[in-house]
């Protein structure tokens, strides 16, 4: 059963242009290492940090809290399978946020262009 739904679209060059300004701070701030060290062994990382941002936005829309004092940009990880299949790992506060909502799992969907990235997430239970 579906509990929530979330979708955010963003620019590439938002994020490029906060990751030039900010570099590892801003990066620190918003994921996690294992996602950091994926995101910048690509030759063109604001892709793969916009289409992880974007994702983090949907999930929080997902759960209807968006980012607050119940759910922060590191309580979710974009863990990536070795078929490209996006997967999400929650620590923290959305594994507590995930139990509240009766859930069992976050779905995720991503895409990325040159100039734009998007992600849905559906939170959904057993039921």
């Amino acid at each position: 059963m579906i509990l929530g739904l979330g979708i955010d679209l963003i620019e590439v060059e938002r994020i490029r242009s906060a990751y030039e300004r900010h570099g590892e701070r801003f990066l620190s701030r918003i994921l996690h290492p294992n996602e950091i060290a994926y995101c910048l062994s690509h030759r063109e990382p604001a892709q793969y940090l916009a289409v992880r941002f974007a994702a983090k936005e949907a999930i929080a829309k997902a759960f209807g809290t968006g980012f607050n004092a119940q759910l922060g940009w590191r309580d979710i990880e974009v863990g990536r399978r070795e078929s490209g299949e996006p997967f999400v790992i929650l620590h923290g506060a959305g594994l507590k946020l995930l139990a509240e909502r009766g859930a069992q799992a976050v779905l995720l969907s991503l895409s990325h262009t040159a100039q734009y990235a998007t992600a849905v997430a559906v939170l959904e239970s057993a039921g």
